[in-house]
Formats: C-alpha cells, sequence, structure tokens
C-alpha cells in the first residue's frame, strides 16, 4: 500500500489510497495483484490509471510481476467519494471570501482577437510555473477551448460532480462536452439559461484546489460578463485587444464594464502586435501599432486607476496552427517570440498570494513570486 499512496488519479488527482480506489492487494513472489475501484464504468483513463499503478509498483521492486484488476465503485462508494471531495452541500467556492482561487476574466470587445488562444496559452504557462491552472470556457455560444487544448474525451461524472477534462496540465470545463450533436449543434441559450450555465459550471464541477481560474468570456459585454460579476464578484478581468484602432475602441467598453460591476482591470494584452519578417527579422506592423498602449490609457481615466499592458504578443501563424492541432504555442514552440512573451506576462499576480504545488508540501504562500523562478 505504501507504493500505491504514490498513485495520484489523473482526474481527481489525489492518492488512490485516500479515496478510496484501492481495493485490494496481494503478494505471492514476485506476482502483485492490485484491485483497483474505478470511479465510472467505462473510464476514459483506466489506462493511465494501470501504467501509474505498474509504475510505482516497479519503483519499488523492478522484478515484479504486477496485474491490475479493475472494478467499479458502487452508488455508496461514489456518494461517499464525492462528500469526501465536496462536502454535503454543493455550492459556488469561488464566490466565498476565504476561496483563494485568483479568477480572471479574459475579456475582448470583439471576436477574432485570439481572446481563447492566449487563454489557453496563459493557462498552460502558468501550469508550467508550477501552478495549478483550470479554465472555464465561458463562451457558452462560440466556446473553442476544447480544440485548442486538444480535448477529445467527455468528462466523468460522479454522483452529479463533473471532473473536468484534463489537457497539459490544466483542468478545463466547456458546453461542447454536454452538447450531444457535437461542434456544429447550436446552442440557443436566455439570459436567465446562460447564467445558470456558467453557474453549474462552478458548482456541480469539482475544480480542486486551484491557484488561478481563467474564465474565457464571450466577446462584448452581454449576459455572461455580467453573471460572472455576480456569481464571482473577487474576479478580475483581463482585456484582450489587436494594435488595430477600430479593435481598441472596441476594447475598452469590455474594461469599463468593470466600473459598473466594481471589478478590478488587471491590465491590458495586446495580441497580433507585429509580424516578425523570418529573413530579415524586422517587425511589420500589419496590423496597425498602439492598440494596447491607447486601451490601457483609456481605461486608466475612466477608471481612475493605473491599467498596464501586460504583454505585447506578436503575430506567429503557429499560434493559429497550434490551436488546430490542440498544440497550442507555449507546448509547440516554447522558445517562439510569441510564446516567450505569454511566459513572461506575470505582472497579474501580486507578489505574495502565489501558491507552488509540490506532492509532499503542504501548501504555502511564498513571499516572492518572481525570484521563485
Amino acid at each position: 500500500m505504501g507504493a500505491l499512496s504514490s498513485v495520484q488519479d489523473p482526474e481527481i488527482r489525489r492518492p488512490i489510497t485516500e479515496i478510496g480506489m484501492v481495493k485490494n492487494v496481494s503478494v505471492e513472489g514476485k506476482n502483485v495483484q492490485v484491485d483497483i475501484y474505478l470511479t465510472v464504468s467505462g473510464c476514459p483513463l483506466r489506462e493511465e490509471i494501470i501504467n501509474r499503478v505498474t509504475n510505482a509498483i516497479k519503483k519499488i521492486d523492478d522484478q515484479a510481476i504486477t496485474k491490475v484488476v479493475l472494478d467499479v465503485m458502487n452508488d455508496d462508494q461514489r456518494k461517499k467519494l464525492r462528500e469526501q471531495l465536496r462536502g454535503p452541500v454543493k455550492d459556488n467556492p469561488f464566490a466565498s471570501e476565504k476561496n483563494l482561487t485568483r479568477v480572471y476574466a479574459i475579456a475582448s470587445g470583439k471576436g477574432g482577437v485570439g481572446k481563447s488562444s492566449l487563454t489557453a496559452n496563459l493557462g498552460i504557462a502558468f501550469s508550467k510555473l508550477g501552478l495549478s491552472v483550470g479554465i472555464l470556457d465561458a463562451d457558452i455560444y462560440g466556446h473553442s477551448i476544447p480544440r485548442i487544448m486538444g480535448v477529445t474525451t467527455a468528462p466523468t461524472v460522479v454522483e452529479g460532480m463533473i471532473m473536468p477534462q484534463i489537457a497539459h496540465g490544466v483542468r478545463i470545463i466547456s458546453m461542447l462536452a454536454f452538447k450531444p450533436g457535437g461542434v456544429t449543434q447550436p446552442i440557443a441559450f436566455r439570459g436567465p439559461m446562460l447564467h445558470k450555465a456558467v453557474e453549474q459550471f462552478m458548482t456541480d464541477v469539482w475544480w480542486g484546489d486551484l491557484d488561478v481560474l481563467l474564465l474565457d468570456l464571450p466577446p462584448g459585454t452581454g449576459d455572461v460578463a455580467i453573471s460572472v460579476a455576480q456569481l464571482v464578484p473577487k474576479s478580475e478581468i483581463i482585456v484582450i485587444t489587436t494594435p488595430q484602432i477600430g479593435a481598441a475602441e472596441v476594447a475598452v467598453r469590455s474594461g469599463t464594464l468593470a466600473k459598473q460591476t466594481h471589478q478590478r482591470v488587471v491590465g491590458v494584452i495586446e495580441n497580433m502586435s507585429g509580424v516578425i519578417c523570418p529573413k530579415c527579422g524586422e517587425i511589420m506592423d500589419l496590423f496597425g501599432k498602439g492598440g494596447g498602449d491607447n486601451v490601457a490609457k483609456a481605461l486608466t481615466n475612466e477608471l481612475g486607476t493605473e491599467v498596464k499592458v501586460l504583454g505585447k504578443v506578436p503575430f506567429d501563424v503557429k499560434l493559429r496552427e497550434g490551436g488546430d492541432d490542440g498544440q497550442p504555442l507555449v507546448i509547440a514552440d516554447p522558445d517562439s517570440e510569441a510564446a516567450k512573451v505569454i511566459f513572461e506576462i506575470e505582472d497579474i499576480f501580486p507578489d505574495n498570494w502565489i501558491y507552488i504545488h509540490e506532492p509532499n508540501v503542504k501548501l504555502g504562500r511564498i513571499q516572492n513570486f518572481k525570484n521563485c523562478f
């Protein structure tokens, strides 16, 4: 059992010995049989669980012959697991003032500025810094996070508790997973249903202990943006724009909404900031220049507090290609100029709150985030 305590369930990310997944262990000479309870029948990650158990046994004895036998939890066991993870009452953990997760709503004034692509890449970049990260695809009508992150499997549901899908170390939930008609099936929700959908993504999904939750908002200042402010009053806004003046003017509106919803605007990210010539290295301002600076200046004047430009991400065709292939840029080409800018966007974090997750260390605050890496 000691060897199995290091094996984490790939969805729940807790040791299988702690969440009642180990049914029995028997040893006869070099033969080891481990009986494992899956949370649900047809678990999509069963092969991963088998591999993790087998590798854990080999670390103790590389000559061991391991056999993993799978069983499925009954209703009572699943109910016990749900209560162990969430408690007896279903609520929105991010609404509590005691919750330490930093929630960032990624907003834009219009579509086509690369908001979802940047959300995905930021999530992975933060994960690579050692943070526990989740992405909630709040763009109910135009969800695109699953495609960008390469998520193809449906989430596991345990007694009404939804386990978010995991890709590139990031937990993800999106409306796509709940559409029987797939990508092409339209969503026809009015305002109250949109609010309920976003709320359920917070209350019915088991997010675990997150450092950062990124909300990929739909473009504009409609129902979802208002719902997020109501459901997570502590959420903060990051505005995405392009250098183009027309896009920048519209982007200001998504930031000034914070004045009505009493949210903080963390800063502005300018996407498609310039095209780097592959031959001479010169930067060409294909989409104009100065949009991010203009948005930051306008929001500073409107809100009465400084709003910074957090980064200017150069145009890179690999950003689009990676999104199509489910391999975001920070994974596909981490040394590219665009990826480097994304990795350097760390000014959104106050210096004294970031958690570092270590398997054997209890979580604790680190005073100087920038000095830790």
